[in-house]
């Protein structure tokens, strides 16, 4: 096998994610025929086709997604040290965009000041996630890195630090009869509507904060659909329905019609560190990094 070119590498990566030479072209700003004309070289070094392409599609062949679950991650890594390494010549620099839904964690806030301290030539932005959309921000390149609610699935994310681990409570209209007690059982769930999320949330994510059945298998009726945590605190002070929040969120969001009642028996809140896979920088190792040298804090999630 000849020499391995790296534009020969990266010519057959963005054909992968594309299914498309035009796009594929664009991406690497070189042309269509030249994207061919390398993704055939590689061809040859390998001695075989990798990418079957007709008329109407482009597709991998068994050989292509077989190199291509190999090489992602060394290419991947090799991007890395050499982002590593430019960091380390020229000092981490630049503009860290950070993201995060609801009320910014304490931990989160720790992390950013341990960040400058070990990276001062770095600036840090702060910009709020929408609670209906939590990975686009992400995916629009709107900021570098996220701490939003878990869970998360999502393929061409990744999922850093677990944190800010907290109970869940139950916001109800204050004059409704769970408004009385003192906590709830978590099949209490199934006597009053819950509050949902919309917009581009996968369905996963919007059943975790709004689950459709109880732990022990009781429906829960659904409630209106809201695109910010305002919008469902103003429903819930109507007496439209309940919502799930964090016990930090539902002391930050206090309402005079709205109370907060613990729910006993569902599984605690977490944030999650999130960053783009084809986005990892220097930057945000460094912030990741920080954050998990802050330990669990007094965080605030949803």
């Amino acid at each position: 096998m000849g020499q391995l070119e790296i534009r020969e590498v990266e010519a057959f990566l963005a054909v992968a994610d594309e299914l498309h030479f035009g796009r594929a072209g664009e991406r690497l700003y070189v042309s269509q025929s030249r994207v061919s004309q390398l993704l055939r070289a590689l061809e040859r070094s390998v001695g075989a086709r990798l990418v079957e392409r007709t008329s109407r599609r482009v597709r991998l062949t068994p050989l292509g997604e077989s190199l291509l679950a190999d090489l992602r991650p060394a290419y991947d890594a090799l991007q890395a040290a050499v982002d590593d390494a430019r960091a380390t010549a020229r000092g981490i620099g630049g503009v860290l965009r950070i993201g995060f839904q609801g009320t910014i964690s304490d931990q989160v806030m720790d992390a950013i000041r341990l960040f400058h301290d070990k990276c001062p030539d770095c600036t840090t932005e702060i910009v709020e996630i929408p609670f209906s959309d939590p990975f686009g921000p992400l995916r629009r390149h709107e900021v570098d890195i996220a701490a939003v609610l878990l869970p998360v699935e999502e393929d061409d994310l990744v999922l850093g630090q677990v944190f800010s681990k907290q109970p869940q409570t139950l916001a109800v209209a204050a004059g409704h009869p769970f408004a009385r007690r003192d906590t709830l059982a978590a099949e209490d769930l199934a006597g009053y509507p819950l509050i949902s999320v919309q917009g581009s949330a996968p369905e996963y994510w919007r059943l975790a904060q709004a689950p459709h059945s109880t732990p022990g298998g009781l429906a829960v009726p659904p409630g209106p659909t809201v695109r910010t945590l305002q919008e469902g605190l103003a429903l819930v002070a109507a007496d439209r329905g309940a919502m799930l929040m964090c016990r930090p969120s539902a002391e930050y969001y206090r309402h005079r019609g709205v109370a907060f009642i613990p729910v006993a028996g569902l599984e605690d809140s977490f944030l999650g560190l999130v960053w783009h896979r084809d986005r990892e920088t220097a930057r945000t190792r460094a912030f990741s990094q920080a954050l998990a040298g802050c330990g669990e804090g007094l965080g605030a999630g949803l």
